[in-house]
């Protein structure tokens, strides 16, 4: 892959949260990119994303080569699509809850889900399923590292690792330290009609119960799989929506 030098512009998809954080907009999800000299990635959107990503880190004038590391937040084809691209172009390990990794690791994105509560969510569900989620299988990708919940990782700021099952058995999130701590909320929960519920759910009890669960932790600011991050007071908008346990 080469920089890109030809007249047309850029069509930009990088959004600067905090520095050294940026969200990539792939049209139906997100993907983000920490800076902290080594690139980690998280999340690789679908199996048409790649081109995009690659032009982000063009953006910042970085090479595939400098991503060491993509954490994957759960398997649904939204995230995993562009998993096997990535790694082949940039060298970098994977990172799943093995729960997820498993089914990965054999090209498959899908268990089976139902659509969340409210009537938006229903027919959000009929689009996804009519549109195949992101798709139901993917090229196979290694997942070369396991990822458990509580793991502190020693790269990207140190991000602390969270598995947050309901949406996805082996979904997981990350909270960031930095600037008062910033939650990447995967499809915990979603920002795309006003903070609220995924549109599925392999377990909504399950889900409910890590809802609350992030709801008690402290992040001002939150970042989601699907809709914009919440700058400033995230977490009092998560205990406003969700009880704590």
């Amino acid at each position: 892959w080469k920089v890109n030098s030809s007249k047309e512009p850029i069509d930009m998809t990088m959004k600067l949260i905090i520095p050294g954080v940026y969200q990539i907009g792939l049209r139906i999800v997100n993907a983000f990119l920490v800076d902290h000299g080594e690139l980690t990635l998280i999340d690789t959107g679908t199996s048409s994303s790649t081109e995009k990503i690659l032009q982000s880190l063009n953006e910042i004038g970085r090479q595939p080569q400098d991503t060491q590391h993509i954490l994957v937040t759960h398997l649904h084809g939204d995230h995993t699509g562009s998993l096997a691209a990535l790694k082949d172009l940039s060298g970098a390990q994977a990172y799943m809850h093995p729960l997820d990794a498993d089914l990965v690791r054999k090209g498959l994105t899908m268990r089976p889900v139902k659509p969340a509560p409210g009537l938006v969510n229903n027919l959000l569900y009929r689009f996804m399923s009519l549109q195949g989620s992101g798709g139901m299988s993917i090229q196979p990708a290694e997942i070369e590292i396991e990822l458990k919940n509580g793991d502190e990782l020693d790269f990207a700021g140190g991000l602390r690792v969270i598995h947050a099952p309901g949406h996805c058995a082996g979904q997981v999130v990350f909270l960031l330290p930095d600037n008062g701590g910033l939650l990447f909320a995967a499809d915990a929960a979603s920002n795309m009609f006003g903070l609220g519920y995924p549109p599925i759910f392999e377990d909504l009890n399950e889900g409910n119960m890590t809802l609350s669960r992030l709801a008690a932790l402290d992040f001002k600011i939150a970042c989601f799989g699907h809709g914009s991050a919440i700058i400033g007071q995230a977490a009092e908008r998560f205990r406003g929506k969700w009880s704590v346990i």
